[in-house]
């Protein structure tokens, strides 16, 4: 979206009426103070917030029937505050035609998110109308590759405890994609509250075209160019509150605030990261003629952290600014107002808001039950172990972790590890499933698992050398077993050790059910391996949103693997020269091997250096039969024209290489040396046809 202001004129309407405590629809204000939604008793989710109609209370629990704070409780326009779906029923989607249905749906409901949805197309916005509530169950809602849209005079409608990411095209300023989080084109009476929203295409939330009576609280927003946009219109007329949210790793509209009339801002906590290469250019933005209050929030490291336009009016109180630089600017014209007199809050300390939203802001863990048309139904307890090195958590290693989960497990186990860097060798094995490692940070970038073994290096008890299986920095041996949101390096480091084997694998996988998702894996040669427990069985490994770097056969084994809506990075090799291989599959015959579906494949390293792949005959062996498809992904000019290549005597013709509809510079057509797939073909080399019974999901 441009920066620029669009006009849009809705014509003359009624304003708001202050909040009162009691109102015959028997909705009362939500006097909720802050910290108390962060850690209520909301089943262990949210806070003591309003009450609703008995009826409906009695057809749903309590965080079902939540109401809105700060500016989306104030009534106006016809509406008294913000319910969301209370009225309606409660359902549990767990697909996006589901999803998708309810959502579009013209009746109110409660709809529980209990899985991770893929937009197909990716970029796609699901058109919510009035009256619902959209809220994840626990961790486990997630929305990957789109998000949603609110059309004009949608209205009372609430999404919580989502997470919404991942709609990044590989361009960090996108003019091409308008792929939003959240979108709203004069919408009213929205409550965005407790989701985390990340590394879309576009931005992550925008409120445009008078957009009113929006709270948004408790969010993490990351990982992003443009954050939170306001405005698209030259009408003065919105009421927006933003409250308690934690963006970092964001380098513009944080949020920039245009033409709204009354912008209450408080308690948010705007962070620029040190080291990262993302780096703030704005902060808080108070644009054209807008009116803000902004309060008690904590600018850490941001360039410019608060902004305003000439013709703005902008009021400081209570804030905080650390290691900031740049503009820091207050005044202006307007007239004096006071939230208060429009909704009650209460203020927390100014001191205390990175650690309270650290804590506090994105999903909660847990809703305790999941519903389906208004009946609960009791979940499976999931336990949370917590690793944190600085001994703030249960255990100081991955590993420890690991050993504390029972054998035979038969429900989710998940190692939730705090930011930091981990310099360990880490092993989930055979007889402990439903295991998932996850970085508990906003970016994937602040959780590091990092090793560096290789194959040849003696074993620290002289029991041996490590083959290349034996290298790796993270192993996941037990089937059904997840990593999410964190990086997995191998830095061996190859120039200093050219008298053995240049293979150091960063993570294997040898079972069955396994999902990379939101990772960063690097290394240089073998840096990604996927086997079976055995030759005779299955394993399939789903690969998302996520990247993988390296130069030699960094992709390969036997499983049958999918790399979806990936990047992946080729690397240099040691003394600086251009060659190698993505992929290196020894795929058994009767099975499929490794499928790279809308990705893209780049990196920094000379053009036509690099080949898609090679066939790995394990040994000699004849009876294996390697596949690679490569289909619909960007392929940077580093791909050779000719991109398969002969390994160990073997003929690549006589096994299974093919591209389907790629594009980029990298790109080339149908030839011997070239094979694509025809329609026909490519209808049974989709994503569905790899993983067969199996639905990834998140729990």
């Amino acid at each position: 979206m441009s920066e620029a202001r669009r006009a849009h004129s809705t014509g003359s309407r009624p304003r708001h009426r202050r909040r009162r405590t009691a109102l015959a629809a028997g909705i009362p204000l939500a006097l909720t103070a802050a910290g108390t939604l962060a850690y209520g008793t909301d089943l262990g989710l949210f806070g003591a917030d309003a009450q609703t109609k008995a009826s409906a209370a009695t057809a749903a629990p309590a965080w079902a029937t939540a109401s809105a704070d700060g500016f989306a409780s104030v009534d106006a326009l016809g509406q008294n505050g913000t319910y969301g779906g209370r009225d309606g029923k409660t359902v549990t989607v767990k697909t996006l035609a589901d999803l998708e249905k309810y959502a579009t749906a013209t009746e109110p409901y409660v709809i529980v998110v209990a899985a991770t949805i893929n937009m197909d197309p990716v970029g796609k916005e699901i058109k919510v109308q009035s009256n619902k509530t959209i809220i994840g169950s626990g961790t486990s809602g997630q929305i990957v590759g789109g998000g949603f849209f609110l059309g004009q005079g949608v209205h009372n409608v609430i999404i919580r405890n989502l997470t919404i990411r991942d709609a990044y095209q590989g361009v960090w300023n996108d003019k091409e994609h308008d792929y939003d989080g959240i979108q709203m084109d004069g919408a009213h009476h929205v409550w965005i509250d407790h989701n985390d929203i990340r590394h879309m295409a576009d931005g992550l939330i925008d409120s445009r075209k008078d957009t009113t009576y929006l709270t948004v609280s408790w969010n993490k927003l990351s990982q992003e160019n443009k954050a939170f946009g306001i405005g698209w219109t030259d009408n003065v007329t919105a009421d927006i509150t933003i409250h308690h949210n934690w963006i970092r790793e964001t380098e513009q509209r944080n949020p920039s605030t245009d033409n709204v009339a009354h912008a209450h801002l408080y308690n948010n906590f705007l962070e620029d990261v040190a080291g990262t290469e993302i780096k703030s250019s704005y902060g808080n933005y108070a644009r054209g003629r807008t009116n803000m209050v902004l309060e008690n929030s904590y600018f850490q490291g941001l360039t410019n952290p608060v902004v305003r336009d000439t013709t703005a009016t902008l009021v400081q109180r209570g804030n905080v600014f650390s290691g900031t630089t740049g503009k820091n600017e207050s005044g202006g014209s307007g007239a004096a107002w006071d939230p208060k007199k429009y909704y009650a809050y209460t203020l927390d300390k100014t001191a205390d808001v990175p650690s309270l939203l650290k804590s506090g802001a994105g999903p909660r863990s847990s809703l305790g039950t999941t519903a389906s048309t208004g009946t609960n139904t009791t979940k499976a307890a999931t336990t949370t172990l917590i690793v944190a090195a600085d001994g703030t958590g249960q255990y100081r290693t991955v590993q420890a972790a690991v050993d504390a989960v029972p054998a035979n497990n038969t429900a989710r186990v998940v190692i939730s590890v705090k930011p930091g860097t981990y310099r360990e060798v880490v092993k989930i094995p055979a007889n402990k499933p439903h295991v998932t490692i996850q970085g508990s940070g906003s970016s994937r970038k602040d959780t590091t698992i990092v090793y560096g073994n290789a194959a040849g290096m003696t074993k620290p008890d002289g029991s041996g050398t490590y083959g290349t299986p034996g290298s790796a920095t993270v192993s996941v041996f037990s089937d059904d077993s997840q990593v999410r949101n964190l990086t997995v390096t191998n830095d061996f480091d190859e120039s200093k050790h050219q008298d053995i084997a240049n293979q150091a694998v960063a993570l294997l996988t040898q079972a069955d059910r396994i999902v990379l998702d939101g990772v960063i894996v690097n290394g240089d040669q073998d840096t990604l391996e996927m086997e079976t427990a055995a030759k005779d069985k299955l394993g399939r490994v789903y690969i998302s949103n996520s990247y993988i770097t390296g130069n030699v056969d960094f992709i390969f084994g036997r499983a049958t693997a999918v790399i979806d809506k990936s990047v992946i990075t080729l690397k240099k090799r040691w003394n600086g020269t251009s060659a190698g291989y993505v992929t290196a599959p020894s795929t058994p015959a009767g099975r499929k091997g490794i499928l790279i579906n809308r990705s893209t494949v780049n990196g920094d390293v000379t053009s036509a250096s690099f080949f898609l792949g090679r066939n790995w005959h394990p040994g000699g062996d004849t009876t294996v039969d390697p596949q690679t498809t490569v289909r619909d992904s960007s392929l940077s000019a580093a791909i050779k024209s000719t991109p398969w290549s002969d390994m160990g005597g073997f003929s690549w013709k006589d096994d299974r290489f093919a591209e389907y509809k790629n594009t980029g510079a990298g790109s080339g057509a149908a030839s011997s040396n070239r094979p694509q797939l025809t329609d026909a073909q490519a209808a049974g080399q989709e994503v569905a046809d790899w993983l067969g019974d199996w639905t990834p999901s998140a729990s």
